[in-house]
């Protein structure tokens, strides 16, 4: 049995089933886990979704912002533009409807205690804990699979508020969960969010630092792996694992291994 971490394939179809290829991914043995954005920017985001519900219990998928996006496209929560149109296909598709509620009862985090990793889209708040982060995650969770989750997809849009506090209720609080868990990638030594960069982290401005490196996290002792933040790229440690390698980008697709002592990396060719 073997688990493998997958990043961002965004309707790159071809790419995935040519890294599952590379895996002799076994579907009655193996398990992917995905970082989400399954959908948008690519050639074939139909193929993709439909595959990967296809896949059943062999396959762990998080949401992803662009999922999201997909999700509040389909019920009229978000105007329709340009940078959408890859989603013609979803949205078009005599099963949209059953892809939609596949999709949004997906999960926003995924831990398993035996390899001590969590799976997220974009990151962690450095004061949640692991036991924390799910309970947040469970918090969208309800509220997309409830019967108002068209309210919820509706109110989930906008930078603020930029600061975590328990106090915070209602859909400011789902909006901030939202936010961390597929939105984030740098934030200012006070743990605010920051939105207005998404560059490699080293060539940040001083005052702003990548989610993962606030010191003293309250997740510390867990491996992380996400995806979302393509100009990052592969980053392999032992608390954290990043795959998104810009696979939409034409760059690559990137599997970890992560039941191994060391995980083990393996590329195929991004969209071309």
């Amino acid at each position: 049995m073997a688990i493998y971490a997958i990043g961002d394939i965004q309707g790159c179809y071809d790419p995935f089933r040519r890294l599952l290829d590379e895996l002799e991914f076994d579907t009655g043995k193996d398990t992917l886990w995905l970082t989400g954005d399954l959908v948008n920017r690519g050639p074939k985001s139909l193929k993709t979704l439909r595959f990967v519900r296809s896949l059943g219990e062999s396959v762990i998928t998080v949401l992803g912002n662009h999922d999201l996006h997909l999700l509040a496209l389909s019920v009229g929560k978000i105007r329709y533009g340009q940078r959408f149109q890859t989603l013609d296909n979803i949205l078009n598709a005599s099963d949209c409807d059953e892809l939609m509620d596949w999709l949004r009862h997906r999960p926003l985090a995924h831990y398993d205690k035996t390899l001590g990793t969590l799976l997220v889209h974009a990151g962690v708040h450095p004061s949640w804990s692991v036991k924390k982060t799910l309970a947040r995650a469970a918090e969208v969770e309800n509220a997309l699979q409830s019967d108002k989750y068209k309210v919820m997809l509706g109110k989930m849009y906008g930078n603020a508020p930029t600061q975590w506090s328990g106090d915070l209720s209602g859909y400011r609080r789902l909006r901030f969960i939202v936010n961390c868990l597929t939105r984030m990638r740098m934030m200012t030594n006070n743990m605010r969010l920051n939105f207005a960069y998404s560059g490699s982290p080293w060539r940040a401005r001083k005052d702003l630092v990548p989610w993962y490196d606030i010191a003293d996290p309250a997740w510390a002792g867990t491996r992380i792996v996400f995806g979302h933040w393509s100009s990052l790229g592969l980053v392999v440690l032992p608390e954290i694992i990043s795959v998104d390698t810009g696979c939409v980008w034409g760059r690559q697709l990137t599997a970890v291994r992560l039941d191994k002592r060391r995980p083990r990396v393996i590329q195929v060719h991004g969209q071309a």
